[in-house]
């Protein structure tokens, strides 16, 4: 990540850390026809982490084989570490049938969060809002369609608002809290936990890479040498915790886009 033009680093005398203009990106093609605007580098990092995780799926199960080996190997650990991890443990028996989405889900943002330390794309693309909106949300509709499926338009309110087993009086207080929590706070939680994570990681990944740019290589002095080592360093080092939070990051909206599904088919309380 040494590419000034991608960091943002000074270009002056003085040292400018990055800032909100590492995240914005215009059309690929300003000055080409209108209806191609669209492509920006987040659509097309998403396109391609779209193809990669079709691509991985197809060569791990498309032929599988009696004894794994290459691709379907990393597959098969792949599938096992989500089942027995997420699917399973969130929702029990039903854990199998929702194998498909879960699989595909953790991937997909797993790629495009893992895209923030390739070399030349260098965008985690749920550093931008609107894309972990875009899965909460799809997520939350899910939650909603199979908990008024499963348990019926009244029974699912009911369930949710009022938990059996408290006093009457209490549900004044707390049906309308468990309201709240469930059809407001759960979309814009579940989107905004990943959009923090990884907005925060990029913006440290790239100045600490600018900080060793510009001391290291635009503006190298005996005294700025040795800050710019440690920004070098710094950057090894945050690349690599990065890389556990992207993929962590990418599990826990897994394991509550689960958990979520799992409230949908069966009552909470």
């Amino acid at each position: 990540m040494s590419a000034p033009h991608l960091l943002a680093s000074g270009s002056g005398d003085e040292f400018e850390a990055p800032g909100l203009e590492i995240f914005h990106w215009g059309p690929l093609f300003p000055d080409g026809p209108s209806w191609l605007h669209w492509l920006t580098k987040p659509t097309l990092i998403v396109g391609l982490c779209a193809i990669l995780v079709t691509v991985f799926a197809w060569r791990a199960f498309a032929g599988a084989k009696l004894v794994p080996r290459g691709v379907q190997n990393v597959g098969e650990v792949a599938y096992l570490f989500v089942r027995d991890q997420v699917a399973r443990p969130m929702l029990g028996k039903d854990g199998d049938r929702w194998m498909p989405f879960l699989f595909s889900t953790f991937f997909f943002i797993l790629f495009m969060n893992w895209m923030g330390v390739v070399p030349v794309l260098y965008l985690p693309v749920n550093s931008h809002i609107a894309f972990p909106i875009v899965f909460a949300i799809a997520v939350y509709l899910m939650m909603l369609f199979l908990g008024i499926k499963h348990q019926g338009l009244v029974g699912y309110f009911k369930n949710m608002m009022f938990p059996p087993g408290l006093p009457k009086p209490l549900y004044v207080i707390l049906a309308p809290i468990e309201l709240l929590s469930n059809l407001i706070l759960r979309p814009f939680t579940h989107s905004v936990r990943l959009f923090a994570n990884m907005f925060a990681g990029h913006l440290l990944l790239a100045f600490f890479a600018s900080v060793a740019y510009w001391f290291l290589v635009e503006k190298l002095t005996v005294l700025g040498a040795g800050v710019g080592v440690v920004g070098f360093l710094m950057t090894i080092v945050m690349t690599g915790f990065e890389l556990f939070i992207q993929a962590l990051q990418a599990f826990i909206f897994t394991l509550l886009a689960a958990s979520y599904i799992q409230s949908g088919l069966h009552a909470d309380h």
